[in-house]
C-alpha cells in the first residue's frame, strides 16, 4: 500500500476536517464528543506548551494526491530525543487496508531526519485500548504507568507507548 507523507497546508483544512469526520467513533472514544466543526483548525494550530511552532507538523497521508489520513507529530517533546505522535488517523472507510502501517513506516523515515530523536512516543487513551495491539505490532511497548487524561467531560487515563527509532 504505497502512501506518502507531506505537510498539510492551511488551504487543506476542509480535507483535514473530512478525514476527522470520517471516523466519528474515534473522536467520541478519545474526547467523549463527536467531531466538531473546528477540529481540523485545532489540529493544525494546537501544540504542547513551550513547544516552538516549527516543532509541530501535521502530515497528510496521501495515496497518489488523495488525502487518506493524518499524522500529528511533535519534534523534541517532551524531551529533545523524543518525537511525539499525537495522532495517526486513516479515513474511516479505508481502515484495515494497510494504509496505517505504510504511513507509520513513512513516519519513521520522516523522524529519522531529525538527528537528535532516538525514540517515538504516543499515548493511548483508556477508552481507545483496542488500538494497543496494533501499536505493539509496530514495536511499541508500554512506558510507565497510565497517566491522567481528560478532555471536556471525559476523565480517564492514557497509557504511554514508546519504541526506539
Amino acid at each position: 500500500m504505497g502512501v506518502s507523507l507531506s505537510p498539510v497546508l492551511p488551504s487543506d483544512v476542509a480535507d483535514v476536517q473530512a478525514v476527522i469526520e470520517s471516523d466519528a467513533a474515534y473522536a467520541e472514544r478519545v474526547t467523549g464528543l463527536p467531531p466538531g466543526p473546528a477540529d481540523a483548525q485545532s489540529l493544525l494550530m494546537m501544540r504542547p506548551p513551550d513547544v516552538p511552532e516549527e516543532h509541530k507538523v501535521v502530515l497528510g497521508i496521501r495515496r497518489e494526491a488523495e488525502l487518506v489520513g493524518l499524522v500529528d507529530l511533535v519534534r523534541g517533546y517532551p524531551e529533545a530525543e523524543v518525537a511525539y505522535v499525537g495522532l495517526l488517523l486513516v479515513r474511516g472507510d479505508l481502515q484495515g487496508q494497510g494504509i496505517g502501517r505504510s504511513a507509520h513506516e513513512a513516519l519513521l523515515a520522516w523522524v529519522r531526519g531529525w538527528p537528535e530523536v532516538r525514540r517515538v512516543r504516543l499515548a493511548v487513551v483508556a477508552t481507545n485500548t483496542a488500538v494497543e495491539a496494533w501499536w505493539e505490532s509496530l514495536g511499541y511497548q508500554p512506558a510507565g504507568p497510565p497517566v491522567p487524561y481528560s478532555y471536556n467531560t471525559l476523565v480517564t487515563t492514557a497509557q504511554r507507548f514508546e519504541r526506539q527509532l
